[in-house]
């Protein structure tokens, strides 16, 4: 019974989204393409999806890829910085009063702001799109790493003085493993940042990806294919969350 209630409870929230989204294509806005009509037009684009017509004409799944790429690239950026700083806040008092304010302003700044700053700085959308992926994303990250490292209980401290256990091994026997749950949680946090951020970065640059091909169609008036890139953004951040969630769960059965 269990099984059935949890593949026919999500299964009975997409029919009553469906539905939401057909009425209002007929009460709200007549330019609101149907879910039948979004995808006659659109299912080219899925029955093809790495089939490359054009620089933007191409299948959902290629475009996917790109956006993808450049999230790895920005979101591993953001946690190399983010992972060790949030290991020297969450160990010095001193450095956490002296910074905290500052990561407080950098935190809500949106990314529409950043990708002006990184144009700036780097005169190329592809550096700048991944600046702006990683100084947005890193945030989670160091917050609950920061976090993870302060939750250590104070017993783990003295039995690494009592065994005289060098720095670099009271990092990797007690310090990581401890705060090693925590920080995947911020992982987690963190990716889904970065796969909100591209999808602004590309609209913005114009990039190749789901982002640059939504802004495209949107400047088209072709509202079924945005509604695709709306679709197409929802189930993968969907899947990239899921597949965190699978790695953080066995790291805190570990």
């Amino acid at each position: 019974m269990k099984r059935v209630n949890s593949f026919l409870l999500p299964a009975f929230g997409v029919l009553l989204v469906g539905l939401v989204w057909s009425l209002a294509s007929v009460v709200v806005s007549k330019d609101l393409p149907s879910p039948w009509r979004t995808w006659q037009e659109s299912k080219i684009y899925v029955l093809e999806p790495f089939e490359k017509r054009g620089e933007m004409d191409q299948g959902i799944g290629l475009l996917a890829f790109y956006s993808l790429i450049r999230v790895a690239k920005g979101f591993l950026l953001g946690i190399a910085l983010a992972t060790p700083l949030g290991f020297f806040l969450g160990s010095s008092k001193t450095l956490r009063s002296m910074l905290d304010p500052v990561i407080q302003v950098l935190r809500p700044i949106s990314p529409l702001a950043w990708l002006p700053l990184g144009l700036i700085m780097f005169r190329q959308s592809e550096p700048a799109a991944l600046f702006t992926i990683a100084i947005c994303s890193m945030w989670p990250t160091v917050i609950n790493t920061m976090s993870g490292v302060r939750s250590i209980p104070q017993d783990y401290w003295n039995v690494a003085k009592v065994l005289r256990l060098s720095p670099f091994k009271t990092f990797t026997h007690v310090l990581a493993p401890a705060a090693l749950p925590h920080i995947f949680t911020g992982y987690r946090l963190s990716l889904g940042i970065a796969w909100l951020v591209i999808v602004a970065a590309e609209m913005l640059t114009g990039t190749p990806g789901v982002g640059g091909f939504l802004w495209q169609e949107y400047n088209s008036l072709v509202y079924a294919h945005i509604l695709l890139c709306i679709v197409t953004i929802g189930v993968v951040g969907f899947i990239l969350d899921r597949l965190m969630g699978v790695v953080e769960s066995r790291l805190r059965s570990v």
